[in-house]
């Protein structure tokens, strides 16, 4: 039997309306493929069009309602609403946030404080255009690039003073033991801070350095240091992460990796899907470091910096000394977007080896040290300042003696405890 063409047509017909209809009770029951249409979406952008155009062409006052504004408020009020740490970042924040993770900015390597209403150069970079050029600790600044500094303050006068390479810049400073003021016209570099700082090799052979952020070279810095350290008869070692407000994945692991063995695990981060799951193993790693090691911790110690102490606490290869951690277990993955804009976006969170979750739960230390809000503030003051050694003039300068860090005594007692059990 001959079909006929209207037939044949009708039977097309009904064959894709049966066919469409199931593809789309897959997709409502599995999830849609990326080619089909997100209605709900597609609704919402629609909306949200008309809205825009509302405030356009209607809104009185001061506030700007160009469509560029306007939208990029939008979205910060829709990506802040998610999370604390997720963030809609505009071209300049997104810049930030790319200094921050690479701990370099563009300037010209002078580090700051603010003392009698005027902002005094703590000491230039070494190597920075600002060392190069002469400039001094004790130097006070007057002027940026001609203009007097009225009311300054450190965030003010960081924001003249930093600037795209090879831009200049004059700073004018005032040099009290020479009771004459010094213009400087500098070429801003790339600048780039230390975050592996103070090692040292205390009484009996205990070493000790301080990790401030994980950033792109931390990694490499903490090796350098540890080797040092080794060279100079190194026993036991104190990594203080203190106020470490986190940073790097990569940063962290490569710390990691300098005490656990090769394809150990060290952290595992689990987004919303099952197979979202990714391990982080030990690739270049160096088991053969058997010495005891002890960590410092604050409630300021977050993100990276407590995955090394999860990891290391987990896996018994360091005791925790000091206080709860913040407990900021979640990654915040950046992505560039257009005309130089980006993301901040809370996209999976961090597990422990043995799937201890660290966020909003903090890592809790096997030694309890709790210090008060004054003396720990003191304590950071007394860590940035090893420029001014002398007590007396320290005393002068601040208003206050130099006091005992006792989480970091208490790490030395328990580290010297060790040694003498094993008999070395």
């Amino acid at each position: 039997m001959t079909m006929s063409p209207t037939l044949k047509r009708m039977f097309v017909i009904a064959a894709a309306m049966l066919a469409g209809y199931g593809l789309a009770q897959v997709a409502a029951r599995s999830g849609a493929p990326s080619w089909w249409p997100d209605r709900a979406r597609d609704r919402n952008v629609r909306y949200f069009r008309e809205v825009l155009q509302v405030v356009n062409q209607n809104y009185v006052g001061d506030a700007s309602v160009n469509y560029d504004d306007l939208t990029r408020t939008a979205l910060t009020g829709m990506v802040g609403a998610l999370d604390p740490h997720s963030q809609f970042l505009r071209a300049d924040e997104f810049q930030e946030t790319e200094d921050e993770l690479t701990n370099a900015f563009g300037g010209v390597g002078i580090q700051v404080e603010q003392h009698d209403g005027q902002i005094v150069i703590i000491t230039p970079i070494p190597g920075s255009p600002a060392e190069r050029a002469g400039m001094r600790r004790g130097d006070r600044m007057v002027k940026i690039d001609g203009k007097t500094l009225e009311s300054p303050t450190i965030e003010k006068t960081i924001r003249l003073v930093r600037g795209e390479p090879d831009t200049m810049v004059t700073l004018t400073i005032f040099r009290p033991g020479q009771n004459r003021t010094i213009d400087f016209t500098l070429k801003r570099e790339r600048i780039r801070l230390d975050s592996v700082r103070n090692a040292a090799l205390l009484a009996g052979g205990i070493g000790y350095l301080q990790v401030t952020v994980f950033s792109e070279r931390t990694g490499d810095e903490f090796k350098q240091a540890l080797r040092e350290l080794e060279h100079q008869g190194l026993r036991a070692l104190i990594i203080d992460l203190r106020d470490n407000p986190g940073g790097l994945l990569d940063a962290a692991i490569e710390v990691c990796e300098q005490f656990f063995k090769r394809d150990e695990l060290i952290v595992y981060t689990q987004g919303r899907t099952p197979e979202s799951r990714e391990d982080y193993l030990a690739g270049g790693g160096n088991g053969g470091r058997a010495y005891p090691v002890a960590l410092l911790v604050n409630g300021g110690t977050a993100s990276a910096a407590e995955i090394v102490a999860g990891a290391m606490k987990d896996t018994k290869r360091a005791v925790i000394v000091g206080e709860k951690t913040f407990g900021k277990g979640s990654v915040q993955s950046v992505m560039e977007l257009k005309d130089g804009e980006g993301l901040r976006l809370t996209t999976s969170r961090y597990y422990t080896p043995s799937g201890i979750t660290i966020h909003e739960k903090g890592i809790q230390p096997q030694v309890e040290i709790e210090v008060s809000e004054d003396d720990e503030s003191k304590v950071r003051l007394q860590q940035t300042r090893t420029d001014l050694r002398d007590p007396a003039a320290f005393n002068e300068r601040f208003g206050f003696e130099r006091i005992a860090d006792v989480q970091l005594e208490t790490a030395e007692e328990v580290l010297a405890g060790v040694l003498a059990a094993k008999g070395k």
